[in-house]
């Protein structure tokens, strides 16, 4: 008789160990070990083995010229805005994963999306968080179309769930959420990392063998990654988390993987009473500013996946009151922040080092690209100075540290949606300046001496 085998493995990372340890030497975290039974597997010829393939079985190696091209053409999710992140659309077949904090609005944009896609395709409702009844009081305060062509089932068991799939003839499925499912051949208790890889692993095949197509809710842990092993990222075709903005007014759909379409892509959502709204002019919320100008404010455009987003950043230096001056920045990176004020410092002759210096960025927007460095920098410097940049100004631009100022991808295209928004004059590399832009006034700054002398010139 086949010894029982067992594993120890992370409940947040999905490392493995050989006995139990109460730190995981991987991710630092204690008491996250569990413990769990690794099912026996048969290898001898016609006998079948837990993963679901069968020995003796004969697959057909094609080559790829061979392959026949099929036209998968894509569908709409019934929300515009989400169509644009996944792509252009949902590509039948595949597993989408939406992960995102509890209360973020994940099952209400599923559920807005299954009432548009049902009305062409067969649509399935996995529930194994909450009852049916649950949910049909949350379709109908969100006014949820074609209800009577929603199926719905509060199901964990995914060989239960795979035969409802076939019963309903099912094309689109969610399944809300992974942690809640199991499978049959495995001891763990539901949410436990082998518990969440098999499921998704059993979900995958089917999806693709069978060209159903299934969006799987996740949960993320208290670092906001995604909870489970790392396998559940690599087996899934697109990863989007659902995040709120600081101010929780908003909300913002991300794209980290996408196997088909554009990995960096973002969307905005505003949350109501009737569900989640879209937010197709994104820039017109970071932008809403007073009428009045005021010291240490500047725009800046940055690049969201297809698309420009113009955002307002702003910045506070005071005298510190501490032998070591705080620096904080909000949206914003810390390290570069400290980079800009050393350049600002040794290139441009301004010493900040006995003040506080304080950068937010408006509306709780992050910024994870280099080109809001220039804004970030003039910014400081016009808190420093007492100096406002008109409100008909916008700057972007990556500054090195050798004070020189770099392109920005996209350029022209950010200079145009600037215009679009009633900026009349733009601070750019001048790399990003070897177009005419009508109505437009293009001023190109090289490093770091030349931007300080152009900001003397409209704002002094």
């Amino acid at each position: 008789m086949a010894k029982t085998k067992r594993a120890y493995v992370c409940s947040e990372c999905g490392a493995d160990f050989p006995r139990w340890q109460g730190q995981c030497s991987a991710c630092a975290a204690w008491n996250t070990i569990t413990e769990f039974t690794i099912p026996k597997t048969k290898t001898a010829i016609g006998t079948s083995a837990t993963s679901g393939s069968y020995a003796g079985t004969t697959t057909k190696i094609q080559k790829l010229s061979e392959v026949e091209n099929k036209d998968m053409p894509r569908f709409s999710s019934g929300i515009g805005e989400f169509d644009r992140v996944l792509g252009g659309g949902i590509v039948p077949g595949s597993v989408l994963l939406l992960c995102g904090d509890p209360g973020a609005g994940k099952s209400t944009l599923l559920l807005q999306s299954i009432g548009a896609v049902a009305a062409e395709k067969s649509a399935l409702y996995v529930s194994g968080e909450e009852s049916v009844h649950q949910i049909s009081q949350r379709a109908k305060r969100l006014s949820t179309p074609n209800l009577d062509k929603i199926s719905v089932v509060a199901e964990t068991s995914v060989e239960q769930v795979l035969n409802h799939v076939v019963q309903q003839k099912a094309e689109f499925v969610i399944i809300d959420s992974i942690q809640t499912m199991t499978v049959a051949h495995s001891d763990s208790a539901a949410g436990s990392p082998s518990q969440v890889k098999e499921s998704a692993a059993a979900l995958t095949r089917f999806a693709k063998t069978e060209g159903v197509t299934f969006v799987i809710v996740g949960h993320i842990n208290k670092d906001s990654n995604v909870a489970g092993p790392m396998q559940l990222i690599h087996i899934v075709d697109g990863l989007f988390a659902l995040s709120s903005t600081s101010d929780e007014k908003f909300r913002v759909l991300r794209t980290s993987k996408n196997r088909f379409g554009a990995d960096s892509e973002s969307c905005f959502f505003a949350m109501t009473e009737q569900g989640m709204k879209q937010v197709k002019n994104p820039s017109a919320i970071f932008l809403s500013r007073s009428n009045k100008n005021h010291a240490g404010s500047a725009c800046t455009t940055l690049w969201e996946g297809t698309r420009p987003l113009l955002v307002e950043i702003q910045a506070l230096c005071n005298n510190s009151v501490t032998e070591n001056p705080r620096r904080l920045s909000v949206g914003y990176d810390t390290n570069r922040l400290a980079m800009s004020i050393a350049v600002l410092a040794r290139h441009g002759g301004v010493m900040l080092s006995d003040m506080d210096i304080f950068v937010n960025c408006v509306g709780g927007i992050k910024i994870e690209e280099t080109s809001a460095d220039l804004a970030v920098l003039l910014s400081i410097y016009s808190s420093f100075k007492n100096a406002p940049i008109p409100q008909d100004v916008l700057v972007f631009g990556e500054i090195g540290l050798n004070a020189d100022i770099r392109p920005a991808a996209n350029g022209i295209e950010r200079i145009r949606e600037a215009a679009k928004q009633g900026f009349t004059r733009v601070i750019v590399p001048k790399a990003n300046a070897s177009r005419k832009m009508s109505g437009v006034e293009v001023i190109p700054v090289e490093d770091l001496q030349e931007a300080l002398e152009a900001f003397e010139r409209i704002a002094l």
